[in-house]
């Protein structure tokens, strides 16, 4: 079967590609320079919020398109999802250590694809399920990771779910709560409208616009993207200081 694509998919996607990337930008130039951007707080602390939620619905969404087009080709679905998310993981992992060389005391322990990687495999129960309870479940998850997110714990063990450890500082840190509850979102939105792995409402066609095909390749290739792009960045930032 020959895979379709849905442009929109991959224009969203690189938009979020985009969003993320400004936002990371602000970032190193607070963290290694010095600027006095504040990144945690207001329109700056919007925008990267703005960028994670918009990809991980995605990530849902994805999802489901994923599982359709398994059925369609009879494929062990459950098998591919575990192996992706364990690949993905392990990709985070090599984001564990390179920060850890880099800064040390603020490495990323869980960050984006850590969690991108066990909520596939986690997903795989959910993608089974209705829409509306997908969505209420998703609700429920946000509900309760909002509800983590003001206490800390006296342990570590539990730090991929949403509790938090005291003490705790990290780069970038995406718990299971409430963050699944955004990418059940996504399923819940992908089951209403791309079930099936069929476009289930009316879509113009991909203009031929030059700013549409850069995102959109943006959006086909984010994996890649989301490697290279700080090494880049960090690389700018060095320049500015030496300029």
């Amino acid at each position: 079967m020959r895979a379709i694509r849905f442009w929109e998919i991959d224009f969203l996607r690189g938009i979020a590609i985009i969003l993320m990337i400004i936002y990371h930008f602000l970032f190193d130039l607070n963290l290694f320079e010095g600027w006095s951007i504040d990144t945690q707080n207001g329109l700056f602390l919007l925008l990267g919020r703005t960028s994670a939620a918009l990809f991980l619905v995605l990530v849902g969404i994805s999802l489901t398109l994923s599982w359709s087009k398994g059925e369609k080709e009879k494929r062990n679905n459950t098998r591919h999802f575990i192996l992706r998310g364990i690949k993905l993981f392990l990709l985070g992992l090599l984001i564990t250590i390179f920060t850890w060389l880099l800064l040390q005391k603020e490495f990323i322990i869980f960050g984006v694809l850590h969690f991108i990687g066990v909520s596939i495999i986690l997903s795989i129960p959910f993608l089974k399920l209705s829409a509306k309870t997908n969505m209420a479940i998703g609700l429920m998850i946000i509900i309760i990771g909002l509800w983590l997110s003001k206490m800390t714990f006296p342990f570590n063990h539990l730090l991929w779910l949403g509790f938090v450890p005291q003490g705790f500082n990290t780069l970038d840190y995406f718990p299971t709560f409430p963050w699944f509850g955004i990418v059940l979102f996504g399923v819940s939105i992908g089951r209403w409208t791309y079930k099936g792995y069929f476009r289930k409402f009316k879509f113009i066609k991909k203009p031929n616009n030059l700013i549409i095909n850069m995102l959109c390749y943006a959006g086909k290739n984010s994996l890649l993207i989301y490697f290279i792009h700080q090494p880049i960045l960090i690389s700018i930032t060095y320049l500015l200081e030496i300029i």
